[in-house]
């Protein structure tokens, strides 16, 4: 799913509607070597590896481009865990959180779809958990009760508390994931789609960026100034000046001589260039007490953080205990679930054209989403807050670099490995003024409400149909919450559990508007091309041909165990195997029947 980039969708965007890049053929005994570097051609192909010192290089790339991302949603968490003064624990969250995600991404591109795809945090589990949340009591509340008692008593009852809350969350993250993962591992991934599109998937993705509006308005809101300094510095790199190549030293392996050459730098990094510049800007103002003491802006109002965590500290299952499951939790998660799988089924297909790689089969599709799910359920047990998805922002990246290699990506995954084991690295993150947090959720927030929006460009809007469906779910998804939060225990069935669903479900508002957008689009009278469900299928690829060629089918087989498989019967009925013979394919180089003859068809 699409989880804030910026520069990057527009690149996907303009390669996803041309023809197909086309990749160099390789003979057997060949070695891989770098491909052309025009425009339609592949530097390094979904097989190739780079040399170990550009592999490095574009793997640290990759981690720079998620970054953004997998560092906003645990900020934006932290208030409804009631983790505003526990900076130590906040720390070691985010560490746990690229941990995660590295670990997620070496399963996904190892056994899972195979391809040079990164997975981090998603902001489809926002909004759950935040509904989730309000059926417990406020943060100030508890911290007020709290009275004029010890440090040691108020740092153990708030530790209790936070942990039971993030505890809650990984339950239901784990159990709802279990959803993904048999969807995947069953192969009805396909029926599924056949009811969903873009009026449904509309006003879910967006109504994910709307609803959060709050937060990103609460941390902005304490100084607008460097908040309004963040937002610009990020507009002005990924909108104005993205074009703009830098003069950077570099080396030449051929030639073995250091050079001057050009990166895309502001096309690859506004993110991260703009909180940097920004949280240099503060540190000025800091420094020469522009900033009076106590302001949230000042760059030393959590500094003592990154004296107080360890330096390094490998994270584990069951970290901050037990996850419990609720019902009302799983249920309420269930949204956000569907949401992260449906939009990751567009990046395995973008992923693949713009890695030069074939379109996934059924079964690559079928394991990734599978593979999905049980990186949630890894996230859950590791105590991120939060569970992962697929990233189009480093999909994007692959696009702009011409570097689709599966290796480079496994080696990011390293990468965010070892940050995640190195404490300081987190804590560091923790002490970013507010401000500038405030400024870069603006920004996310809003990338991810116009990612929701963007789907509606394969619907006909002349339609009246349409405009009422998609005008409807918007305003629903965001009446029914609003009018929950101000009306508590409106919900009154009599039986504790059933209420607390409903009231979950009902102040999600990527449910409400997506439930109703899905309702009514498969209800109302229309047309297959008036709905946009032809368009929006050829797009992402999901009604693509299942029959691939001898040499393309090799790169979505699972290692070291293909002659394995292909020795018992049994898994060709796997949906999620390379072996599965539900789909027409032709046949693996080498693969014969019992009398000799080479199968043409399975």
């Amino acid at each position: 799913m699409d989880n804030g980039g910026i520069v990057q969708d527009q690149e996907m965007v303009e390669v996803n509607f041309s023809k197909e890049p086309e990749t160099q053929n390789l003979n057997e005994d060949e070695e891989p070597t770098p491909r052309d570097q025009s425009p339609g051609n592949m530097t390094y192909g979904i097989e190739d590896r780079p040399p170990i010192h550009l592999t490095f290089f574009l793997a640290f790339q990759h981690f720079l481009t998620m970054f953004g991302s997998t560092l906003a949603v645990p900020l934006v968490l932290f208030p409804a865990f009631c983790l505003e003064r526990d900076l130590v624990a906040q720390s070691e969250i985010i560490g746990t959180t690229f941990f995660v995600s590295g670990l997620v991404t070496l399963i996904q591109t190892t056994i899972g779809i195979r391809l040079p795809i990164v997975q981090g945090c998603t902001f489809a589990f926002l909004t759950p958990t935040f509904a989730i949340m309000t059926l417990r009591e406020d943060c100030q509340v508890i911290y007020d009760g709290y009275g004029n008692q010890s440090d040691e008593y108020i740092k153990e009852k708030s530790t209790e508390e936070w942990q039971s809350r993030i505890t809650e969350i990984q339950g239901a993250i784990m159990v709802a994931s279990v959803f993904q993962v048999l969807i995947g591992f069953s192969g009805i991934m396909g029926v599924i789609l056949h009811f969903i599109g873009p009026l449904a998937i509309a006003p879910t993705i967006a109504l994910i960026g709307l609803s959060l509006f709050g937060a990103a308005a609460d941390k902005a809101g304490v100084h607008w100034g460097i908040s309004f300094l963040t937002m610009a510095l990020i507009i002005l790199f990924s909108q104005y000046i993205y074009g703009i190549d830098v003069p950077c030293l570099s080396y030449s392996s051929s030639d073995k001589k250091c050079g001057v050459k050009k990166y895309p730098i502001f096309k690859l990094f506004p993110v991260i260039l703009g909180i940097s510049l920004a949280w240099l800007f503060s540190f000025i103002l800091t420094a020469t007490d522009v900033f009076p003491e106590g302001s949230g802006a000042r760059t030393d109002a959590r500094i003592e953080v990154v004296g107080q965590s360890a330096w390094f500290r490998f994270p584990y299952p069951g970290q901050w205990g037990t996850p419990s499951v609720t019902v009302a939790g799983v249920f309420g998660m269930l949204a956000g679930v569907i949401a992260s799988m449906v939009e990751s089924l567009g990046d395995y297909f973008a992923c693949a054209r713009l890695s030069g790689a074939p379109p996934p089969p059924s079964h690559a599709v079928n394991r990734g989403i599978g593979i999905e799910g049980i990186g949630c359920i890894l996230a859950g047990a590791w105590g991120s807050g939060n569970g992962t998805t697929s990233y189009s922002e480093n999909i994007g990246a692959i696009g702009i670099t011409k570097v689709g290699s599966r290796f480079v990506v496994q080696i990011a995954a390293c990468i965010m490995l070892f940050m995640g084991t190195f404490g300081k690295f987190g804590a560091i993150f923790v002490a970013l003024p507010d401000p500038v947090v405030g400024g870069v959720f603006c920004i996310m927030f809003g990338m991810v409400t116009g990612v929701g929006l963007s789907n509606l460009q394969f619907v006909n809007l002349n339609s009246s149909r349409n405009i009422f469906i998609v005008g409807f779910a918007f305003l629903m998804g965001l009446a029914v919450p609003s009018w929950l939060e101000s009306h508590p225990g409106a919900i009154d069935t009599g039986v504790l559990e059933i209420d607390q669903i409903i009231t979950v479900l009902l102040k999600t508002s990527m449910f409400v508007g997506g439930f109703i957008g899905f309702l009514l689009d498969n209800t109302v009278p229309g047309t297959v091309e008036e709905r946009g469900i032809k368009a929006w299928r050829k797009q992402s690829g999901s009604d693509a041909d299942d029959e691939v060629t001898v040499d393309e089918s090799n790169c979505y087989d699972i290692p070291l165990i293909m002659g394995f498989l292909e020795k018992h019967k049994v898994f060709s009925y796997m949906p999620f195997l390379p072996t599965f013979k539900g789909i027409s394919r032709r046949s693996r180089k080498g693969s014969k029947s019992s009398n000799g003859d080479v199968e043409q068809d399975i």
